[in-house]
C-alpha cells in the first residue's frame, strides 16, 4: 500500500476506533514507564532490547509500525537477495505446535523492498511526533534501529542490484523527498519534516544453510569495506554437530519425530572453523573502525515429517530452537573466553539473539547480555504484535524486582557464569520443562463448523496472527452477526497462518471477501474478489467490480464497508 493510503488508514482508524492497524492502545508500549530498558546495538542506542526478527513481520511498512507501537525498537528487516522473483510454495508457515516455515527471503522485488523500508522509516518519523499517540507511547518513544539483512553469497551481494539497495538504505534522501507529496490532509504539516536520510548503517548477514566459510568471510569483508557497514553474522544451530543436536532434540527434549539429515550438517560451517572465523572477522572489523557481532541463530533445517507444508525440507523455530541456540552460546563462550559482550563484560563482540523468545524468557535472555532479542514465532500466535508489550512490561517488572533501575544494571547483576547456569536450567527436567515436546503438543482450538464468507465465530484470530495486517474486522450490519472479516488481498501472501488458527474448517484468506485496490491485480484474482475505489462521500467506498461467483454480494459488502466504523481507509 502507498504511503498516502497507510497514513489515511492511520487517521481514519484512530478517529473511528482509536486503534492503528487494528492494534488497540492497550497493546501500545510506553518506554517511559518502568526501568530504563535501553541497550547498545553496534554503536546505536535502542530504547528497548527487542523487536521483530527478519521474516514475515518486517517485510511491509505496516508490519514495522505495528511492532514499533508494541515496543519493538530493533527491526531486523526481511532478508534481501539478488533473486527477487521467488516462487514460495503455500502455505509457508506452520505454527500448530512449535514453529516451522519454508519461506526464507523477501517476496518483493529488491526495489520494492527498498521503498517499503523507507515508507516505514517515514511513518515512524511521523508517528513518534504525532501528539495523539503521546499518552500511549510516552513523550519520547526513544531511539530505534533498522537493521539490514542480506544473503546469501558474494556474487549476489556484490551485484549492482543489491549494492544499490544497500546504498539506497544508507542514503534514502531521494526516495524520502519523492514520497513527501503523499503526506496530505491532516499529515500535510509533516511533509517538510526533517527525516534522517540514513535509514540503516548496520547489517545482519544471513548465512542460511550451506553457506561456505570462505563466502561468509568474503561477504563480511565486502560489506565492511565497500559499504562501510557495522556487521552481524548470523550463525546456524548446525554448529553443534549432528549428534549433539539429535541428542538434545530427541533425548533431552523428546522431539523424537524430528528428522535430521547428516548431509545438512556436513554442508554447513563447522564449529572449529566458526570459532576461528569469529575471531578473524572481529579483528578485521576493528582494523576498519567498524563494529562486529554474531547472531544466534538461524532456524534449524529438518526433513518435513508433517506434510502440512508442501516442501520436502522445512525450518524449525520456537521452544526447541531456544535450547539449541543457548547450548551453542555456551560452547562459543568457552571457546572464545572474554571476547563476547555478555554477563556484564565489555567484550568486543556483540551477540544478538533470535531463537524462541517469548514473554517468559525475554528477561532471562537479555539478562545475559543478548541484545537485541528478535522475536518471530511468538508473534505468529494469537495476539500477534500485541504480544510484544506484555513481554516488555514483564521484562521491566523483572528488572525492578531485582532492585535494578536499568537493563544494563540488571545484566551486570547477573554476574559471571550466568550463561552456563541458564543453559543448565534449560536442560534440567523441571526448569526446562516448558521447552519439552510434551509441553508443546496442544493444537489450536477447533469447532466442527465450515467457515463462511459472511459470519463466523468472530474469534479475531485471523486479524492478530496475520503478520501483514491483511485482515480487517468490521461491525456487521447483518442480522445475528457481530463482526465481518475482510482481506486486503494485496497485503496477503497466503502464508497459511490464519488457516492454522481459524477454529472453523476453511482458509480465511480464500473464503472471506478479498478486497483489491488495483485493477491490474484484481484481474488475476481467484475466489470472492472485489475491486474497490473511493466513493462520493468521505466514508463511502465504491465497489467497482466483483468476480462472477460473488457478483450478487456487492450490496452486502457495501453495507459492511460504508458504515461509520466501516473500511478505515479511502482507496
Amino acid at each position: 500500500m502507498s504511503l498516502g493510503v497507510l497514513l489515511d488508514r492511520v487517521e481514519r482508524e484512530w478517529e473511528s476506533r482509536q486503534r492503528i492497524f487494528d492494534l488497540p492502545t492497550a497493546r501500545f508500549f510506553d518506554v517511559s514507564s518502568g526501568p530504563d530498558l535501553s541497550a547498545d546495538f553496534l554503536g546505536h542506542r535502542i530504547a528497548t532490547p527487542a523487536g521483530p526478527a527478519a521474516g514475515p513481520h518486517t517485510q511491509l511498512a505496516q508490519n514495522i509500525v505495528l511492532a514499533w507501537l508494541g515496543g519493538g525498537r530493533l527491526f531486523e528487516l526481511k532478508t534481501v537477495q539478488v533473486i527477487d522473483n521467488l516462487v514460495i510454495n503455500r502455505p509457508c508457515i506452520d505454527m500448530q505446535t512449535v514453529g516451522y516455515n519454508i519461506e526464507w527471503s523477501q517476496e518483493l522485488t529488491v526495489a520494492q523492498s527498498l521503498e517499503e523500508y523507507v515508507k516505514a522509516w517515514m511513518l515512524l518519523a511521523v508517528l513518534e511526533r504525532w501528539e495523539p499517540l503521546t499518552p500511549f507511547v510516552g513523550p519520547d518513544p526513544g531511539p530505534f534501529v533498522f537493521d539490514l539483512s542480506v544473503g546469501y553469497d558474494l556474487d549476489g551481494i556484490s551485484t549492482a542490484k543489491v549494492g544499490d539497495f544497500i546504498r539506497g538504505m544508507r542514503d534514502a534522501g531521494p526516495i524520502i523527498d519523492r514520497l513527501r507529496s503523499e503526506m496530505t490532509g491532516p499529515w500535510a504539516p509533516y511533509a517538510d519534516l526533517e527525516i534522517d536520510p540514513c535509514v540503516s548503517d548496520t547489517l545482519t548477514l544471513s548465512t542460511f544453510h550451506g553457506c561456505p566459510p570462505e563466502q561468509i568471510e568474503l561477504i563480511t569483508k565486502h560489506l565492511i569495506t565497500e559499504h562501510g557497514l557495522n556487521v552481524i553474522v548470523k550463525l546456524n544451530p548446525t554448529l553443534l554437530g549432528h549428534d549433539r543436536v539429535r541428542g538434545i532434540l530427541h533425548d533431552t527434549l523428546g522431539y523424537g519425530d524430528l528428522r535430521l539429515r547428516a548431509d545438512d550438517f556436513a554442508a554447513d560451517l563447522q564449529f572449529e572453523r566458526g570459532v576461528e572465523l569469529i575471531g578473524e572477522l572481529q579483528d578485521f572489523a576493528a582494523e576498519h573502525g567498524k563494529a562486529f557481532g554474531v547472531k544466534l541463530t538461524n532456524t534449524l533445517i529438518v526433513e518435513n515429517h508433517k506434510g502440512f507444508l508442501p516442501d520436502p525440507t522445512m525450518y524449525l523455530s520456537g521452544p526447541p530452537l531456544h535450547v539449541l541456540a543457548m547450548t551453542l552460546l555456551g560452547e562459543l563462550t568457552r571457546a572464545l573466553p572474554g571476547r563476547f559482550r555478555l554477563e556484564g563484560n565489555d567484550g568486543p563482540i556483540q551477540v544478538s539473539w533470535s531463537a524462541g523468545i517469548d514473554k517468559d524468557n525475554l528477561a532471562d535472555s537479555v539478562g545475559l547480555g543478548l541484545v537485541p532479542a528478535s522475536i518471530c514465532s511468538d508473534l505468529l500466535k494469537p495476539g500477534g504484535y500485541g504480544r510484544l508489550a506484555p513481554a516488555l512490561k514483564k521484562l521491566g517488572a523483572t528488572i525492578a524486582a531485582a532492585g535494578c533501575d536499568s537493563l544494563d544494571a540488571f545484566v551486570t547483576s547477573r554476574g559471571e557464569g550466568s550463561v552456563d547456569r541458564y543453559v543448565a536450567s534449560l536442560h534440567a527436567p523441571d526448569s526446562g520443562a516448558r521447552y519439552r515436546a510434551d509441553e508443546n503438543v496442544k493444537l489450536p482450538r477447533a469447532v466442527d463448523n465450515d467457515l463462511q464468507m459472511w459470519g463466523c465465530v468472530a474469534c479475531n484470530f485471523c486479524v492478530t496472527v496475520c503478520p501483514n495486517d491483511a485482515f480487517l474486522k468490521l461491525p456487521s450490519p447483518l442480522d445475528g452477526h457481530r463482526w465481518e472479516y475482510v482481506v486486503m488481498a494485496e497485503s496477503c501472501n497466503e502464508c497459511g497462518n490464519c488457516l492454522t488458527f481459524c477454529p472453523e474448517n476453511g482458509d480465511p484468506a480464500q473464503i472471506k471477501p478479498k478486497l483489491y485496490l488495483h485493477e491490474h491485480r484484481f484481474v488475476d484474482a481467484q475466489g470472492p474478489a472485489f475491486l474497490i475505489g473511493a466513493g462520493d462521500r468521505p466514508t463511502e467506498v465504491s465497489i467497482t467490480r466483483a468476480n462472477d461467483e460473488v457478483a450478487d454480494q456487492i450490496d452486502v459488502l457495501r453495507s459492511v464497508l460504508d458504515g461509520v466504523d466501516g473500511l478505515p481507509l479511502r482507496p
